[in-house]
């Protein structure tokens, strides 16, 4: 099933040395001491140094970089002599420089400053302890992981298995938590988080160091880029943790599709093309019917269930007739259709200027002597003729 073989002694030819993992997570854990050992260090130089230069632990926030600037300008008041080159970016230089030049601390005592500079060089003797057992452990991962170390370097991959607290136990975290292991909350003076989240700082853990992010991808595609390698780092923990490719050609077959997906991503989208003009003297072809027209069609007629219930089955008699026939044999309509259609607002008294009210007959339609003609057509009592019978006849 897998690509790792089992010897004589049982144990699987490219499975992962128990010895070097644990190896691995003893160095991380002793790297956690040396960072609680750095920061109380940092909070004594902070302490110490506050009376010569309160601002400056606001401007520099890193321990180590903060030692550095502090042994590099000591007692001098006059921050146009202080070297800070190689130390700090060019652009906190300058605003170290200026803030130095106003503050308004005082030079330290003699014996405060030797405790301060003392402190400083015990933080960066830890920082190199801690470098040095991170450089020890990476030699050991081309055995260890070498799928992962092909995908962020030996460095990065010894971090990860550190802090995730061994290979098996970063194998089984999802790549949403491998993304973010050793991701630190970084707060600047004056600035919101909100800047933070639009650099892509916020989220950034170990992977955010390697060298795909940090000098083949340019910074508007790093957050992206730490997602998709996230991912691909958690399939790598997985091949390393069971032994497959001992060589590391799967590390570097997923290294190469990252590069590729970052290259792809930096191409400029294509350009649109122009529509050619038709033809001259070239009839459209007219196009009736189609497959959208055929769905539309489909979708506004009958269904198969309606065409059905709309059958009329032959030598039965339906319920429309059947209904007629029972109307039929009950008189209903026949009724209906005997009764004299005079009017409602019919009466049988008449008001006449001789007698006054006289009794008439609703029912006569005509007089019995003569009607003259124009009385025959303008007669109230008369209805209406049809004149077509009457040329027949």
């Amino acid at each position: 099933m897998d690509g790792a073989t089992t010897t004589a002694s049982g144990k699987r030819a490219g499975a992962i040395d128990e010895g070097a993992e644990a190896l691995v997570v003893e160095c991380n854990a002793l790297t956690v001491e040396v960072d609680n050992e750095v920061a109380v260090v940092h909070q004594y130089i902070k302490d110490r140094y506050k009376s010569k230069f309160p601002e400056l632990e606001s401007l520099v926030l890193h321990p180590i970089d903060y030692a550095r600037v502090v042994k590099a300008i000591g007692n001098e008041m006059d921050m146009m002599g202080v070297e800070l080159d190689g130390v700090l970016p060019s652009a906190t230089i300058m605003v170290v420089s200026v803030t130095g030049s106003t503050t308004s601390g005082q030079p330290l005592s003699e014996s405060d400053l030797e405790k301060t500079l003392r402190a400083c060089d015990r933080a960066l003797e830890l920082d190199e302890a801690k470098k040095k057992m991170f450089n020890y452990v990476a030699t050991r991962m081309a055995d260890t992981a070498p799928n992962l170390s092909a995908v962020l370097g030996s460095d990065i991959a010894a971090q990860l298995i550190g802090i995730a607290g061994g290979l098996h136990a970063l194998s089984k975290m999802p790549a949403c938590n491998v993304q973010v292991l050793g991701s630190k909350k970084k707060a600047t003076a004056g600035m919101s988080s909100a800047s933070a989240v639009r650099a892509g700082d916020l989220h950034a853990g170990f992977i955010y160091d390697c060298d795909i992010i940090q000098k083949k991808t340019p910074p508007a595609w790093r957050s992206k880029a730490a997602r998709l390698i996230g991912a691909k780092c958690s399939l790598m923990a997985r091949v390393d943790a069971y032994g497959e490719s001992p060589d590391g050609a799967t590390g570097k077959k997923f290294a190469e599709e990252i590069m590729k997906k970052i290259e792809k991503w930096q191409e400029p989208p294509p350009a649109r093309t122009a529509k050619p003009l038709p033809a001259p003297g070239v009839e459209q072809k007219k196009r009736r019917g189609g497959r959208r027209a055929r769905a539309l069609k489909e979708r506004y007629g009958l269904t198969d269930m309606r065409k059905a219930a709309n059958r009329v089955n032959f030598n039965e008699v339906e319920e429309e007739a059947a209904k007629l026939i029972k109307t039929d044999n009950k008189g209903g309509k026949s009724t209906f259709a005997s009764t004299a259609g005079t009017s409602g607002m019919a009466s049988s008294l008449a008001f006449t200027p001789v007698q006054g009210i006289e009794l008439v007959n609703p029912n006569r339609t005509a007089s019995d002597g003569p009607v003259s003609g124009t009385d025959s057509v303008f007669s109230e009592r008369r209805g209406f003729s049809n004149v077509a019978r009457q040329l027949k006849r």
